[in-house]
């Protein structure tokens, strides 16, 4: 993956003075650095657009804070954050009647995360799944299906944990029969018992990058937290690189986008994300080269090739969207006590 252009102040400071109307200013993650899902947009509008790739909302809202109002146009964002940028003011109202969400599978359109006071400031893109990746020639697939029996004896140092506290924890209060939406102060002591075990058995805690090396490498054969996004960009190649969801159930993950507060272009900043929201980009951005994910808008599926819907696995969608519950949403405090439990996790 090459990232098409990195800003920083200075060369916005540039920018601006040099023909912004012909340039839109986007923070995104890696899979909307692809040529082939920016191009199009381009062409089309004759336009340059150009990207800063990040990871983590705290990264984000860092780099807002150091830029100047007007700075950036478009930016794409965890869709449990959504509320975070609303409330530092980042995020600008959309147009929900411009927004094709009428499309959209019913259980992505997600309301409680893109609506902040009856107003719309993201629309959901992407989804897909926290869940078990796993080498099907290494292990029993039948065990896969089992929480319990993937941080097993059976499994011991042949397992990657996903370096995300919020998905991982998830995982650790379905295997214990807790809600996701139920996570609570007085539960975060079983939960940590899990994710002790689940330590206990695991050779490393990686981010995106390392944990799908790891499993490509041999190196650990199961991936807790994974999922289509760890492992379908490898599918043609290496298709016994796989993903399950246990009886147990899952977490769904959801990624959102939106128009930066202040945005010098913000009619062409909504294009944008029209553009990304169309059956054409949400096909192109669902298979991006970075990494594969369902699309939000399921007139995807019209332009997807019947290849490409299999390693997605599109037809199964209604029953993972039924098994799986979303990321837990923290308060405040809570969510500096699920921060520290973690880091004790990992420090064991």
């Amino acid at each position: 993956m090459i990232l098409r252009t990195i800003l920083g102040g200075t060369a916005l400071a540039c920018i601006a003075g040099a023909g912004a109307a012909q340039e839109l200013n986007a923070l995104v993650w890696c899979d909307h650095t692809d040529d082939a899902l920016i191009e199009p947009f381009e062409q089309e509008h004759g336009v340059t657009v150009n990207l800063r790739e990040y990871e983590g909302t705290g990264a984000a809202l860092a780099l807002l804070d150091q830029s100047r109002p007007g700075d950036w146009d478009v930016m794409v964002i965890d869709g449990i954050d959504v509320f975070r940028a609303v409330e530092a003011g980042y995020l600008a109202e959309l147009p929900v009647d411009e927004l094709p969400t009428g499309d959209f599978f019913p259980e992505v359109v997600m309301e409680a995360n893109n609506v902040v006071d009856g107003k719309t400031y993201a629309v959901t893109e992407k989804f897909g799944y926290n869940t078990i990746s796993f080498n099907s020639d290494k292990v029993d697939p039948a065990d896969m299906d089992d929480l319990a029996a993937v941080w097993s004896e059976k499994y011991d140092g042949r397992l990657s944990i996903y370096d995300y506290y919020l998905p991982v924890m998830g995982l650790a209060a379905i295997a214990e029969g807790i809600p996701t939406a139920e996570i609570g102060a007085d539960n975060l002591e079983t939960i940590g018992g899990t994710l002790s075990d689940m330590r206990a058995r695991a050779a490393s805690v990686a981010g995106v990058v390392a944990a799908q090396t790891a499993l490509a490498t041999g190196e650990v054969d199961i991936v807790v937290g994974g999922g289509e996004w760890l492992t379908a960009v490898l599918a043609e190649e290496r298709p016994e690189l796989t993903w399950t969801i246990p009886e147990q159930g899952a977490v769904r993950w959801a990624q959102s986008i939106g128009v930066v507060e202040g945005s010098e272009n913000p009619d062409l900043a909504l294009e944008f994300v029209k553009y990304i929201v169309s059956p054409e980009g949400q096909a192109r951005l669902a298979t991006s080269s970075c990494f594969w994910g369902m699309p939000a808008n399921a007139r995807a599926g019209e332009i997807l090739t019947d290849e490409q819907k299999a390693v997605l696995r599109w037809d199964d969608q209604p029953d993972y969207l039924s098994r799986t519950q979303l990321y837990p949403a923290p308060d405040a405090d809570l969510d500096i006590e699920m921060q520290d439990l973690w880091l004790e996790t990992l420090q064991q």
